[in-house]
């Protein structure tokens, strides 16, 4: 069975702080052309901060994304501090005490994750949120490793499935948070949160999947 360390992998969320922080005009860009254009700048305050403490030390995993949903829960403004804040912080949680994480323990992660997201918003998938990016995702990789593909396969088919679920949000019309109000004149526009969620996802799963072993 693949595995990768908890311990010596929380450089993971290093360069997960790293890629948001270079596509913070980017995703500024998109949100400002339904929302208030700030989502990459937000962002890159609050991974930057992150990068700031973790570079240079080894330590794991989940130590790493406890500091960085700490960091985004209690020190960047806007909706997605809380959001992706009690995501990375039940990330952490649920893999605190495991010492060679498994896709069974990837995948308890990824639901406590979204139910924790889901906890404290309303958005359902075709909202036009990071919902519509984290949802596939999370049932791709489940129904990879249901099918037997291998942890490395399973979470290949979560990055694909994290890309086509932002990719779908081109073509939806916003019914929740600021976007909303502007009805069918948010189509044709990616969600911004589904946009950096995708990156998220990404950058969690290939940096696992280069650790496996």
């Amino acid at each position: 069975m693949q595995t990768f360390s908890n311990a010596n992998s929380g450089a993971i969320v290093l360069s997960l702080a790293e890629r948001i922080i270079e596509n913070r005009a980017y995703l500024s860009e998109i949100d400002g052309k339904i929302g208030d254009g700030d989502h990459g700048i937000n962002m890159a305050k609050g991974f930057g901060m992150v990068a700031d403490r973790l570079r240079g030390k080894e330590l794991s995993l989940a130590t790493a994304l406890d500091t960085l949903g700490t960091v985004l829960m209690t020190e960047i403004g806007g909706s997605m501090g809380p959001l992706y804040g009690v995501m990375f912080t039940e990330f952490a949680e649920q893999i605190d005490d495991v010492e060679h994480i498994d896709n069974e323990a990837y995948s308890r992660m990824l639901h406590a994750g979204l139910a924790g997201i889901q906890s404290i918003g309303s958005a359902k998938v075709g909202d036009k949120t990071l919902i519509d990016t984290l949802v596939p995702a999370v049932e791709a990789f489940d129904r990879a490793t249901a099918d037997g593909k291998s942890f490395g396969e399973a979470l290949a088919a979560l990055v694909t499935a994290s890309e086509a679920g932002r990719d779908s949000t081109f073509n939806m019309v916003a019914r929740i948070g600021r976007a909303s109000r502007l009805g069918e004149r948010s189509l044709g526009v990616l969600d911004a949160g589904a946009t950096s969620c995708a990156i998220i996802l990404k950058e969690l799963s290939e940096g696992a999947r280069r650790r496996l072993q």
